[in-house]
């Protein structure tokens, strides 16, 4: 039983490899850990690998949430109509505002060092220069919305030049770490326990930190309208996107404890990977890092376009949100109106930005913000796969464990952080977080009482998913069936 109401969106466009790419993509390896590992070890210190490796496991049980949902729901809103349909519409709004919030903030977070580090590999002096970072910032960004409004082939194909050569220079300097001799400590398994962190809040603050590294994985469910096979494809590369970025994140974050110093890491908190790849291959490693990082930050910057144009365009679709928004272009079938949308207002935030100060401290804030929103809908998500799935959960081993217990646990740890963490978060932080969920509230009361047939929803339950909408192209109704049972699919309607 999908909801793809197949309103324009191009279908069948991506294909499996292409959407592990676009998962990996979303996570931004390079960018996450330049941008975000000075505020963790901030945060945490030695305890950084312990916050990444512990944020993964709920991070996996969210991933398996999207698997599931997706199998029995088709939606370029994703975590919009799930919630709606399983928990409550307003919910389900507040969902999909959540990720619409989050990635027009990100907007800011991610154009910001996309100008930095660009500047960087001409003069470094220029990287700290904020209106000189958010000129250059601001035109990679109208680059990137230009890609994603000629459509998601052209998307994707970018995607494979810029993420390949982001992987391979990461893959490189993960080679070139290990080989390293010159250490400022040696390594220490205590690193993975939880003996440095500054108790449960301190925790908390680590793993609302950590979240943000992984988030963007799941932009493949938001591409679900447009991939082959998508009920199978988005959940399985979402999965496949979280496994590829933790070991890359937990490769590089050991790395930075071992081979630097607090005092590098403090005073180069806007271009901690840069200083590291200088340590690994003194002369290149430092400009190879920086060009990986600049690629990854364009990179997640399409990314993110296509999950906040997708989320609005399901919006305007089903009329919650203005109904402009959910119109296609006749030649690339894209949502330009909502595209055309979130760049203008990306771009105001952007210039706005530099009244807050430093790219540094614009990311500190930024992220801590995302963090929250980002606990909001990806915990909504794995409550819901619990209640589509109910009447299923007991009929089998793995639809227990990864389609009821394990995402239910993600929820519950991703709703902890959140209020765990909120004692510890700057004011600026706080208001631009959670002011920006309030925000939200007024166009869900105003199309709730516009009469919007979001807020009549069927159902969403995977006991009544019909037959044949699990029979995939080349499959016969048998293997079909085998294939279900593999997967831990109902197989009884």
């Amino acid at each position: 039983m999908g909801n793809n109401r197949g309103r324009g969106l191009q279908a069948n466009v991506l294909g499996t490899f292409d959407t592990v790419v676009m998962a990996v993509a979303g996570s931004a390896p390079a960018y996450s850990l330049a941008a975000t590992t000075a505020v963790l070890v901030g945060a945490v210190g030695l305890a950084s690998p312990a916050a990444l490796l512990y944020c993964a496991i709920p991070m996996l049980g969210i991933a398996l949430a999207f698997s599931y949902l997706s199998r029995i729901d088709t939606n370029a809103g994703a975590s919009y109509s799930w919630v709606g349909r399983t928990l409550h519409p307003f919910l389900g709004f507040i969902s999909g505002w959540a990720l619409v919030v989050s990635a027009t903030i990100f907007m800011v977070a991610g154009s910001l060092p996309a100008g930095s580090m660009t500047l960087s590999l001409f003069d470094e002096g220029l990287a700290d220069n904020t209106a000189l970072a958010t000129l250059v910032g601001a035109a990679w960004f109208v680059a990137m919305l230009l890609v994603v409004l000629g459509g998601a082939r052209l998307t994707v194909r970018a995607q494979l030049i810029m993420s390949g050569v982001e992987l391979a220079i990461l893959a490189l300097f993960a080679v070139g770490a290990v080989l390293h001799t010159d250490n400022a400590r040696p390594f220490d398994w205590s690193w993975l326990g939880f003996s440095h962190f500054d108790g449960v809040s301190g925790f908390a603050s680590g793993a609302l930190i950590a979240a943000f590294y992984y988030w963007g994985w799941d932009v493949t469910s938001n591409l679900s309208e447009e991939t082959k096979d998508s009920r199978r494809t988005t959940g399985l590369a979402g999965l496949i996107g979280v496994g590829i970025v933790f070991l890359l994140f937990e490769a590089f974050t050991i790395a930075v404890n071992v081979i630097l110093s607090s005092q590098q890491i403090q005073e180069n908190d806007a271009n901690v990977l840069a200083v590291l790849g200088e340590e690994i291959w003194p002369g290149w490693g430092g400009k190879l890092l920086i060009v990986s990082v600049m690629l990854s930050t364009i990179a997640t910057l399409e990314t993110t376009l296509i999950q906040v144009t997708r989320s609005l365009f399901a919006m305007g679709r089903d009329h919650t949100m203005p109904s402009a928004l959910g119109k296609v272009h006749r030649t690339w079938n894209t949502p330009y109106v909502a595209i055309s949308v979130v760049g203008t207002v990306a771009l105001l935030m952007l210039v706005a930005s530099n009244a807050l100060g430093s790219v540094g401290d614009i990311l500190e804030n930024a992220i801590a913000a995302i963090g929250l929103q980002i606990a909001v809908y990806y915990g909504l998500a794995g409550l819901a796969v619990v209640v589509a799935y109910r009447k299923m959960l007991l009929k089998s081993p793995s639809n227990f464990l990864f389609g009821g217990l394990w995402p239910f646990l993600g929820a519950l740890f991703m709703f902890w952080i959140f209020i765990e963490s909120l004692s510890d978060l700057s004011n600026a932080s706080i208001g631009i977080g959670i002011g920006g969920l309030a925000v939200g509230l007024v166009p869900m009361l105003w199309y709730w009482r516009q009469g919007s047939d979001y807020y009549r929803p069927a159902n969403l339950d995977a006991s009544d998913v019909v037959e044949t909408d699990y029979i995939p192209d080349g499959y016969t109704a048998a293997e079909a069936e085998r294939s279900r049972v593999h997967e831990g699919l109902p197989t009884d309607f």
